[in-house]
Formats: structure tokens, C-alpha cells, sequence
């Protein structure tokens, strides 16, 4: 008896509270914020049921339903309590910022359906955020994937979206930056948006920071000085709410670290005559070694004016070293790379490469785990917390993972995703849509050919598109998460049609049939395997247009370029060498005589063939490269500054083979370093490698063995060929060599100053 009345009494609590008839319960002396907190929470509920609460100061009778918001004085800062007793929900604040997250909180947790708002069993939930900042870079210019063609109603309605997962603070970006002046997409000009915005933040209650690059040639002239302190002066003074102005020293940024710090003294000033309580942050980003020590003697002076230190991309040192140099007096910020998959801060780790070459950088990009990684091993080294960097909605799922462990980092991150099915797509999508985003996740680890579970994530998402009502399938995020299953199915039913082909076409080569092999490469784009994915994808880059104005592709939606954001330009881009077959097949067709041609073909099919008592390693392929020295690894080093990580090149028009797509590349004053073995002391060997990456050609110098120079401080060609140098004898008499590319000391910029595609270790004859 007893044990059934236990059931009972627990199926009786998680019975589902009926809130369809409820009524909002405020206090008559709401703030400003207090009352966007409460429009907002009446907003959405009407928005997902068509049911809309009315709002009231007086408790209704005796058993009607009703959601009483209160303010109570003191506890933590942002904190609030949620609690229910069958159909009656108090949510209570411990300030503004309290009430607005309460009703995130129970946002969250809302049953809502057509014309039904319930609550599933009881709330008891007390709590405060762990970090103080917990915000997001939103920046209307035309770089953005979206952004740029967003009214100030949908700017309202994501503000909203931010802070019911938590989020507390916006980063405006200023009219003159590293962007065009105009965009097709701006619906209003900038200024008038960024003032629109600082309202919002204002009116929210919510901090506004504004992200200012220092971006003239020449702040020692008085005159550039001047210039600047009027541009800044009046972005100031028309903007309703600043908290603070964060000043990256690079990305963009020129100026040497003590003529920025004597800029920002009195941009500092100039600040504070309009909004007093505002305060100056600056990164030391783009700093080569000189710099970078310039700016630590800088700080150490600790100049009274500068409130403290962000630490973003392109910082030569990574945040618990920065943390150690850096005085306590100043906070840590941090500005980590949320939108950005390939070189980038947090890079994906180990990309396949046709997802490098395709999706690229600016691809929705749905990461749980890996930013819960990411925040959970750097974030406790910058103890006032963050704002992230974004250029667009394709990040969306990444800002309330962030969000939520801003708030509590020991968040389970499923139950955060459920919350976000639960609340952005429906109710009966919440355990569905997470699994899925974790899924999507998912594909992007290891080789895309092995990777079956990419079908399996398409077949999820095509079994919940069937499911969808109508609302559902005209939901941003829905379509997202569309887009890239389908995307992802694509490319895998792509690549394993053309690698079966690339090595029926070497067979073919092998015998010395070149039509033959040219014939086997020959793949229509429009009916290749996987055609009936790839019209999908068109339709759905149509549909996100049209819904959240994502720019998906340059002719047909304007986007700036392909590399932000618009990878419908580059999904018939070559994902395997059979364009670079090609090409060579031509040549070999140019050459005069038939040994020539034989030479060419017999250089093809041993490419990577490093011949008796040699070695080849394809360094930007994971599964082939031994001899490359792992150093820390991601799972400690998810910023790669101790670990080299694979990198991908820009394309030119010459046609490449994979392995020069793709390279490892160690960070900032890192070498990378590959270990040999079991080499015989008595032969003589050289080095060949190919250097592709980036288009700067930035200098490296190849040491052996930590002293022994294999060649001194060179640069980079632009061409991507091999390159061959002697190994001298003393360094392989003991039978092991290190091979170490070292970067050059006095480079500047994005950090990726060592990139190296392939080497062969040849035994000389």
C-alpha cells in the first residue's frame, strides 16, 4: 500500500500544470526593464500558442492559475528563484537582471502548443551565474552572414532569444570598421542601427559594449590623433548606454602597444564625458614577440585608466600564460571565436577536408561539445567572463551553449540543447532536435568516407521534417539544421562516388590508358551521386533567405564572398585530386616523347611513394602523419597554441592535389617538429616537402636535431611545388632525426606562421 501511494503521490507531482488560462501577477512599480521581462515573457507565450496572458497587479481567486513575478531585494547579483505549487508559479528576482532571467529560466521549461501553455511537474529552482559578463558580439556590417539585412524588430526578437538562455550583455561594432561603408542588405544606415541597439540594451537592461578597432596608419601625428578623438567623440555621444569599449591592438590594428595605450588614455576621456561609468578594455592581439613584451612592460606600470584586458584571436600567448603576465588588478574578458570553423581560434579540430573545402568558414556550425571543451578548460583563466565573437546566425546553437554555462559551467550541455529545441522549435521536438544537434556534431568527426553516421543524422532530421507542422518548417533554426544535414549527406555521397572513381582512374593510368582515366573523373555536377541532396540544399538556402535573411551564396542572396558564410557557391568544389589529374594528364598529353610521358605518369602513381628506407607523411591528414610530434593535444590545448592543428589553404586558380589543400601548421613562435627513427647511420638523406597555406609568404627556417641548419630563413613560395635540401650526415649519424620548421620571431599577424603540407625522407642511394 504503502509503495503505491508513493506512485501516486509522484505521478500526482509530475502531472502537467494547466497555465492556458493563467494571468501575469506583476508589482505596480515595475521598472522599465522589469516590464520588457514581462512583455517578453507574455510575447512568446502568445507567439508559440496564440494564447495571450493578460497582466495584472491583483492575485486572482482561489485556484485560477496565474505566474506572479516579484522583485526581492538583495541575495547574488542576477540571481532569481523559480517555484510552482500546481498551477501557480512565482518567479523571483534578486534585481532586474533577476526578474528578466527568471522568466528565461521559466521560458525554458513552458509546455507550449497551440492554444496550451502547461508546466510538467513542479519547479523548485534557486540560482545566480557563475561569471559576471555572459554576452555576444552582434555586429550590423556587410561582413556578416545575416546580420546586415536585419530590421530593428528582428534585432528586439534576438536580444529576447540571448537573454532567455542567460545571456546579459551585447557588443555593438562602430560605422567605420574593417568592413565596406555600405551593404545592399541595411535596411537603415549604421549609425542609426548601432543607436537602435544601444537602446535595446538599454531598455533590457542589459550591458553594451562596443568593439573598436583602432584602424589609422599613424597615431604619433597629433592630427590622426585629433581625427580620431571627434570620429569616437560622436559614436559616444549618440549612443544611450555604454558599459564599456573593448580596442583590439590587431584584427584590425597597426599601432605599436605604448603609441595605442597613449591613443586609448585619451579616447578614455573622452568616453567617460558622456557616460561616466564606462570603462576601456584592450587585447593584445596581431603583437609579434617584440610587441607582445612591449605591452607586458606596459602593463606592469598599471596605468589607472584602462579597466582590463580581453583576450581574443591572434594572441601570441595563450590565456593562463596571459593570465600569469598580466597584473591582477586588471580582469581577464575573453573573446573566443564561436562562428568561425577553419582558420580560426578554435578551429575544428582535425576537419575532413571536403567539409574544409565546401562548408568552410563561416558554415552553420553547431558545436556543443566541443565549446562546452573549449570554455570548460580556458574560460576559469578570465574570471569576469565574455563576449563572443560572431559574424552571424550560423553560431546560434554555440551562443546558448555559452550562455548557459556562463551561467553554470557544470551545465548538462543535452539538457541545455533540449531547452533550446524545447523553446526555439516545440515541445515535441526538444529531445529529438538536441540528439540531432548532437549529430550534427558528430559528422564532422574523423574521415567523412568512414563516417556512416552522416546518413544516419540526415535520416533524423528527414524523419522530424515529416513530423514538422507548418510553423516548424518556417523556423530559422529548423531550416539551419536542415541545411546542413543535407549539406553534410551530400558531400559524403559526392566523395565516395569520386574517390571510387580517382582510383579506377589510377588503375586506368597504371596501364597506361590516360583517355581512359581522364574519362573515369568525369562527373556532371548536376547528375552526380547525391543530386536529388543537392537540390534540397537550394531550396533550403532559398527558405533561409527568406525567413532570417542568411546569405548563403553571392549571386543569388548578395553575400559578401563564399568565405563568409556563402558555401552554396562552393559545394561542387573539387574534393578530391581529379582536377589536379587533370591538369597533369594535359601536360603529360604536351610532352614530346614517350618517355617523357611515362616519367610524368610513373611520378602520379608513386607520388607518395618515398622508395627504400624513406618516408612520407601527408601532415594534413590526420590518419597519415607519424612522424609529426602531437605536442599537448585538443583536449588540452583546444587553441592549439602547444599543439599543432591541420590547417587549410586558400585557393587559387592553378588546380591542387588534396595534400596541399590541407597542412599541419603550428601558432604563433611555435615550430613543428617531425620525429625519426631507425634510420641508418651510415646513408645520407634529404628532405622534399611542399609548403601550402596561406597566401603570405611568411619566412621559416628548417633546423635539424635543434642546432643543425637544413636550411636558413626562407620564405614561403607562392607556388605550391616540392622542395628538396640535403640532410647533413652528422645529423643522422646516431640513426633518429628531428626535422623542426621554426616561425620567424618578428612576424605579426593571424599567428599561422609555420605551415607545411607534406615530407619525404628520402634514403640517398
Amino acid at each position: 500500500m504503502r509503495q503505491a501511494f508513493l506512485l501516486l503521490a509522484l505521478c500526482a507531482a509530475l502531472e502537467a500544470a494547466d497555465l492556458t488560462r493563467a494571468v501575469v501577477v506583476t508589482p505596480a512599480d515595475l521598472t522599465g526593464p522589469e516590464r520588457k521581462a514581462v512583455a517578453l515573457l507574455v510575447d512568446a507565450v502568445e507567439q508559440r500558442t496564440r494564447v495571450r496572458w493578460e497582466q495584472t497587479t491583483t492575485l486572482p481567486g482561489e485556484g485560477a492559475p496565474y505566474v506572479r513575478i516579484v522583485r526581492a531585494a538583495g541575495g547574488p547579483k542576477e540571481g532569481y528563484q523559480v517555484a510552482s505549487s500546481g498551477n501557480r508559479v512565482t518567479v523571483t528576482g534578486n534585481d532586474e537582471r533577476g526578474v528578466l532571467f527568471g522568466i528565461g529560466h521559466l521560458l525554458r521549461k513552458l509546455v507550449m502548443r497551440r492554444d496550451s501553455v502547461t508546466l510538467p511537474g513542479e519547479l523548485r529552482v534557486s540560482t545566480a551565474p557563475k561569471y559576471a559578463l555572459r554576452g555576444h558580439q552582434l555586429g550590423y556590417r556587410p561582413k556578416t552572414n545575416s546580420y546586415d539585412a536585419w530590421t530593428v524588430p528582428m534585432w528586439e526578437s534576438y536580444i529576447r532569444d540571448l537573454a532567455v538562455f542567460g545571456a546579459n550583455a551585447i557588443e555593438l561594432i562602430p560605422p567605420r570598421s574593417d568592413d565596406d561603408a555600405d551593404s545592399p542588405h541595411f535596411p537603415v544606415e549604421p549609425m542609426h542601427m548601432m543607436v537602435e541597439m544601444s537602446r535595446l540594451a538599454r531598455e533590457y537592461g542589459l550591458q553594451c559594449w562596443i568593439w573598436y578597432p583602432a584602424m589609422d596608419r599613424d597615431y604619433t601625428s597629433p592630427a590622426t590623433v585629433e581625427a580620431a578623438l571627434k570620429e569616437w567623440g560622436e559614436v559616444f555621444r549618440k549612443l544611450p548606454r555604454i558599459d564599456a569599449v573593448f580596442v583590439p591592438g590587431g584584427d584590425p590594428g597597426h599601432a605599436q602597444p605604448k603609441v595605442l595605450l597613449a591613443l586609448l588614455e585619451k579616447q578614455t576621456a573622452s568616453l567617460k564625458k558622456h557616460h561616466p561609468r564606462a570603462e576601456m578594455w584592450v587585447s593584445p592581439q596581431g603583437f609579434n614577440a617584440p610587441w607582445m613584451e612591449e605591452f607586458f612592460g606596459l602593463m606592469d606600470r598599471e596605468p589607472a585608466w584602462l579597466t582590463g584586458i580581453v583576450f581574443g584571436p591572434q594572441v601570441r600567448v595563450n590565456l593562463p600564460e596571459l593570465r600569469k603576465r598580466i597584473p591582477k588588478r586588471y580582469p581577464i574578458r575573453s573573446y573566443p571565436d564561436i562562428t568561425h570553423s577553419v582558420n580560426s581560434q578554435y578551429a575544428v579540430n582535425d576537419w575532413d577536408v571536403a567539409y574544409a573545402q565546401t562548408e568552410e568558414r563561416e558554415v552553420i556550425n553547431p558545436r556543443p561539445l566541443d565549446e562546452a571543451h573549449i570554455f570548460r578548460v580556458l574560460q576559469p583563466f578570465a574570471e569576469i567572463g565574455f563576449l563572443t565573437y560572431s559574424e552571424g546566425c550560423n553560431d546560434d546553437v554555440n551562443k546558448a551553449v555559452w550562455s548557459a554555462l556562463g551561467w553554470n559551467p557544470e551545465a548538462d550541455v543535452t539538457e541545455v540543447l533540449r531547452d533550446y529545441g524545447r523553446y526555439f522549435i516545440g515541445p515535441d521536438a526538444a529531445d529529438g532536435f538536441a540528439q540531432g544537434l548532437l549529430a550534427l556534431e558528430r559528422n564532422w568527426r574523423g574521415p567523412l568516407l568512414a563516417n556512416s553516421g552522416v546518413d544516419v543524422t540526415l535520416g533524423q532530421f528527414q524523419a522530424m521534417e515529416r513530423r514538422a507542422t507548418p510553423q516548424q518548417k518556417l523556423n530559422w533554426r529548423f531550416q539551419q539544421a536542415l541545411y546542413r544535414a543535407h549539406y553534410d549527406a551530400y558531400l559524403r555521397a559526392r566523395l565516395t562516388d569520386e574517390t571510387a572513381r580517382e582510383r579506377r582512374a589510377l588503375e586506368h593510368l597504371a596501364a597506361g590508358w590516360l583517355d581512359a582515366a581522364e574519362r573515369e573523373l568525369d562527373a556532371d555536377p548536376l547528375n552526380r551521386a547525391g543530386s536529388a541532396l543537392r537540390a534540397r540544399v537550394f531550396e533550403l538556402a532559398e527558405a533561409l533567405f527568406q525567413s532570417v535573411r542568411m546569405q548563403l551564396s553571392v549571386p543569388r542572396y548578395a553575400a559578401i564572398a563564399p568565405g563568409r558564410g556563402a558555401n552554396l557557391d562552393l559545394i561542387d568544389r573539387p574534393i578530391t585530386n581529379a582536377a589536379w589529374l587533370r591538369a597533369r594528364f594535359e601536360q603529360i598529353r604536351a610532352l614530346p616523347d614517350e618517355a617523357g610521358r611515362l616519367a610524368a605518369i610513373g611520378q602520379i602513381l608513386n607520388w607518395t611513394n618515398p622508395g627504400p628506407g624513406g618516408f612520407y607523411d601527408d601532415l594534413g591528414d590526420p590518419l597519415n602523419r607519424p612522424h609529426l610530434d602531437p605536442g599537448a593535444g585538443f583536449g588540452k590545448d583546444p587553441a592549439f597554441f602547444h599543439t599543432p592543428r591541420t590547417g587549410f589553404g586558400s585557393r587559387g586558380r592553378t588546380p591542387l592535389r588534396v595534400s596541399w589543400y590541407r597542412h599541419a601548421e603550428a601558432l604563433y613562435g611555435n615550430s613543428l617538429r617531425l620525429r625519426y627513427t631507425g634510420l641508418d647511420p651510415a646513408a645520407r638523406y634529404k628532405v622534399r616537402f611542399t609548403q601550402a597555406g596561406d597566401a603570405t609568404p611568411r619566412a621559416t627556417r628548417l633546423v635539424a636535431n635543434g642546432m643543425i641548419e637544413v636550411h636558413p630563413w626562407r620564405k614561403k613560395e607562392l607556388e605550391v611545388k616540392p622542395v628538396e635540401f640535403d640532410i647533413p650526415a652528422a645529423a643522422t649519424a646516431g640513426g633518429t632525426l628531428t626535422l623542426e620548421w621554426q616561425a620567424n620571431p618578428e612576424e605579426a599577424g593571424n599567428g599561422r606562421f609555420v605551415q607545411v603540407s607534406e615530407v619525404w625522407l628520402l634514403r640517398l642511394p
